[in-house]
Formats: C-alpha cells, structure tokens, sequence
C-alpha cells in the first residue's frame, strides 16, 4: 500500500466519523436553528467501523412541530334550569342524550318543555298584550326554524301572527292549544344540548328556578396544555394537526383560544368550569409534565373524525417553523468543522469535496443547508452502517 493510498484512507476515515457523529447531536437539536459551535468526535478509534454510501441534496418544504396532550371533550357548559310548577317530574333526560331545538328535554305532569334556541332564559308567560321584548323575538325566530311561522315577522310585539304559530306548534306537540305560552312551557339553550347530567329524580317535585340537567353542546373539541416557555409558537386561528386516540391517525382542527392564565404544577387554573381537561397525574399541572401550562382549545375540522369519543387522550400537533423551497440534505451529512460551523462531503465524478453550508431549519431527519455552488440534486456523503 503506498503512502497515499494510505493517507487517502485515513482522510475518509476521519469523514466518516465526523459525518457519523452529529446524528447524535442533531437528535438532541432537532428543532431548533443552529449556529454550530465547533465540534470534535469523542472516539475516533470507532471510525474505522463507519461506512460511507450517499444522498440527495433536496429542494423541499421542511416543517418543524411541537407536540402537547390534550384530551377530547366537548365545547360549552350549561345547566338547564326548570320554570314549570306542578306536582312531579314525569320524565327526565339521560345522561348522553343529544337534544335539538323542538324536541322535549323532560316533563312535568305530563306536559313535556321544549328545548328552543336563544341566549335568553324564560322569565315569563308570553301572549298577545304582553310589553314588546327581545324574548318574544326570541319565540318567533324558533316558530319560524320550526316551520310554524309562515306570514310571521320576527319583532318584539306579540301579535296575532305570533299567537297562531304557537298555536301550530301547540296542535303539532299535542300541547292545549291556547296560544299563548306559559311560564315553563319551553327552555332557552344557545344550541342543541348533549346531556351530562340529571339532578332530580322521576317523581319529584319540580321547584322553579331549580337545576335539572347540566349539559354542553355535541361539538367535540380538544382542550390541551402548552407548556409557559412554548405559549408563544400557538395562536388563535393557526391551523393544527390531532392524533386521535389510536396514536395512527390524524385529524385537522384550529386553535380557538389560548388562555392567559398559566396553571402551575398543583393547579389548574387554566381549566374552565364544567369543562373536560387533559389527564393529569398527582403533582403535575393539565400536560401531565409538573411544568407550568396554558390551556389551548382546538376545534376540529373535520367532527366525524372523532365519533363519540369523551374523554379520550390525544395529542396536538403544532407547526413553530417553516422553510419553504430550500435545500437539505440528511441531518447525519453534516460535518462539524474544526474552526466551528458545517461543511457536507459533495460527491462529484467518484470524488469528494468539501463543502462549507449554513445550516437553517432543522426536521426530524433533513436540515435546511446555503453554501457557494449547492444545488439539488447533488449527492452528498452519509454514514450507511
């Protein structure tokens, strides 16, 4: 073996083993843009075990993403209170049962309360004469979804046209037809309700002004926990990714609210009243991790994805970088320099050269690189063994 020979092997070892080494170090730095202080291969006796083969350089989109736990839960928190007086509850909601507007939520004597949609609760009786207000605009705006309000314009006067609607919608129900509505004849949810709760039992007496099912609404959302030092990568309206409960599959959602509240490790104060929060074990704030958290909700894009899961851990999955149209080679092509920064091993008519790079973005397995004379579709060299 002649003398250069022999140096020309000892040079690719020397390649190897500094190629070889920053998979390791791109695995702690993944995610992060690096600088790159100047590195040197702890052993360089292993070197000799390394193999050389080669990869792309790649013009491509690289995306960096944090990943926090949540769980499924459902949006809205309500508590359906009863106006109606009489001697029993005859009937009452079941735990799961999902109500719409014109269906009956329970009965009292009999006599079934219909849910309707508006954000104001009954406060009382409704018939022609009574002074104008939103509630009776309110009781038209649901005759009229219902289909009982034809010729009928929604106002605040209870008129004629009001008073036959109700009575359609009485005639329809199997109600008196009276025309006029009686305190505690329906109850004002803003939307459909998914119950989760019942608080009296069949037979006893109603109380007005009394609770009787607690209840949110059937849009299944994500309430999860980012952590204090990554609040600033998530916003309002940024477009997520969820894996569902399977760790396989994957759903889109979007942000609808970042809370500002941080909730440390024995607390959650993050987590709203009635709400779902993400499991979390004894000591450790909403993410499970002990570290300080702020409450992300998500909405999900796509709600059948979900099916009727409750309570269900997934994880959030949150874009915080992208470099789009860049090169990049494999994170194990880099080569740390003695005098600090990056080169790669540009391979070019069976011989190797190399190259000085700034390194950019870092992925899971690719780096965003810049040198004088890269392009895509060059090879560069990486460890193969």
């Amino acid at each position: 073996m002649t003398a250069d020979r022999a140096r020309a092997q000892r040079r690719r070892r020397r390649r190897a083993a500094a190629v070889a080494a920053p998979v390791v170090v791109a695995g702690v730095a993944a995610g992060i843009v690096l600088s790159g202080p100047p590195w040197r291969p702890a052993h360089p006796a292993a070197a000799a075990a390394v193999t050389l083969g080669t990869a792309p350089v790649v013009r491509t989109n690289l995306t960096n993403t944090i990943q926090v736990s949540g769980s499924i839960g459902y949006a809205g928190s309500y508590t359906v209170v009863n106006q109606a007086a009489g001697t029993a509850y005859t009937a009452l909601p079941v735990p799961g049962a999902m109500i719409r507007r014109g269906q009956g939520l329970y009965e009292v004597d009999g006599t079934p309360v219909t849910l309707f949609y508006g954000a104001r609760p009954e406060w009382r009786p409704l018939s022609e004469g009574v002074p104008p207000g939103p509630d009776v605009a309110q009781l038209d705006r649901n005759l009229i979804a219902l289909g009982y309000g034809a010729g009928l314009t929604v106002s605040d006067y209870f008129t004629g046209a009001t008073a036959y609607a109700v009575e359609l919608w009485q005639t329809a129900r199997g109600l008196p037809v009276t025309g006029t509505v009686p305190l505690g004849q329906v109850a004002y949810a803003p939307g459909p309700l998914r119950i989760t709760g019942v608080t009296p039992v069949p037979g006893s007496p109603p109380q007005p002004g009394t609770a009787v099912a607690t209840a949110t609404s059937p849009v299944p959302e994500v309430i999860a926990a980012v952590p204090v030092g990554q609040e600033y990568l998530v916003k309002a309206g940024d477009a997520v990714t969820v894996t569902l409960p399977d760790g396989v599959s994957t759903t889109p959602g979007v942000v609808t609210s970042l809370s500002s509240v941080a909730s440390g490790a024995g607390g959650n104060a993050g987590s709203p009243p009635g709400g779902s929060t993400p499991s979390q074990g004894p000591g450790q704030g909403p993410g499970g991790s002990g570290q300080d958290t702020v409450q992300m909700t998500v909405r999900f894009t796509r709600t059948a994805d979900t099916g009727h899961l409750d309570q269900a851990p997934v994880s959030v999955n949150v874009v915080a970088a992208q470099a789009r149209d860049v090169l990049a080679v494999p994170v194990s092509a880099l080569v740390a320099l003695a005098g600090g920064g990056y080169a790669v091993d540009v391979v070019q008519g069976g011989a190797a050269h190399l190259v000085a790079v700034r390194t950019g973005l870092f992925s899971q397995t690719l780096v965003q690189v810049s040198g004088a004379g890269l392009a895509a579709g060059m090879r560069v060299q990486v460890p193969s063994s």
